[in-house]
């Protein structure tokens, strides 16, 4: 039976794919649903404000022309979320206090991206939607979020309210010109400008899984809470 599918989307390439390939049911781990969230979070650093919609405007007008039956598309809205109060928590109001509990190590985006999972959660709870995919890739794994522990810790924390969190194209996108050719097979943009520019999208960091872990599993259990006390 089809389902239901929400989409983290931030407007760049590798979510963008990620719509395409669950709209037309072309990857195994991605059934076509019948009907699709895309998830775009506010974290209050992003500019260019309309990139992201108007890139899913486009894509969607695209992926209806370029289809066969156009009535298998699904449908499709973009939703945008504000999780950035939460992102604050996390890390930036105690950044001073928190960097030397691991290791002097900048873990801006992980917090930011646990804000944002954490808000996808609440939203697929009171949704009802079963399913939620991120377009985090091997290629990628430079940046502290897209790493095997933060997935892992992720995945649990989601099925522990009833979701089923995944990376379907972790492995699949192991090189840019794979992401660049499933774009271009669709029709659609394959080069960047889809996306809100994030202050912190090049944050340096050498933080490693054994630091990521830790942050996660102090603030698992204050997300869970948060996680609770919304629903």
């Amino acid at each position: 039976m089809q389902q239901e599918l929400a989409i983290l989307y931030s407007g760049g390439t590798d979510s963008l794919a990620l719509y395409a390939l669950a709209s037309a049911g072309h990857h195994p781990g991605l059934p076509r649903p019948v009907r699709i969230h895309l998830l775009h979070m506010l974290n209050g650093m992003g500019r260019f404000a309309d990139f992201p919609r108007n890139r899913f405007l486009a894509a969607h007008k695209i992926l209806l022309a370029n289809a066969s039956d156009p009535k298998k598309i699904p449908e499709a809205d973009m939703v945008e979320l504000d999780m950035g109060r939460m992102f604050q928590g996390l890390w930036l109001d105690r950044y001073e206090e928190m960097m030397p509990r691991y290791n002097g190590k900048n873990l801006v985006c992980v917090a930011c991206k646990l804000g944002m999972h954490a808000r996808a959660i609440v939203y697929c709870h009171e949704h009802f939607v079963p399913h939620f995919v991120a377009g985090y890739t091997k290629k990628q794994g430079h940046y502290p979020e897209q790493t095997p522990v933060f997935m892992d810790k992720i995945r649990e924390l989601s099925a522990r309210f009833g979701i089923n969190t995944t990376f379907p194209v972790y492995e699949d996108f192991d090189d840019q010109t794979i992401t660049r050719h499933v774009l271009e097979d669709f029709g659609l943009p394959s080069t960047g400008g889809g996306e809100r520019k994030c202050l912190f999208c090049q944050t340096l960091t050498t933080a490693t899984e054994k630091e990521i872990g830790q942050y996660l599993d102090d603030m698992l259990p204050l997300v869970g809470e948060y996680i609770e006390h919304r629903l």
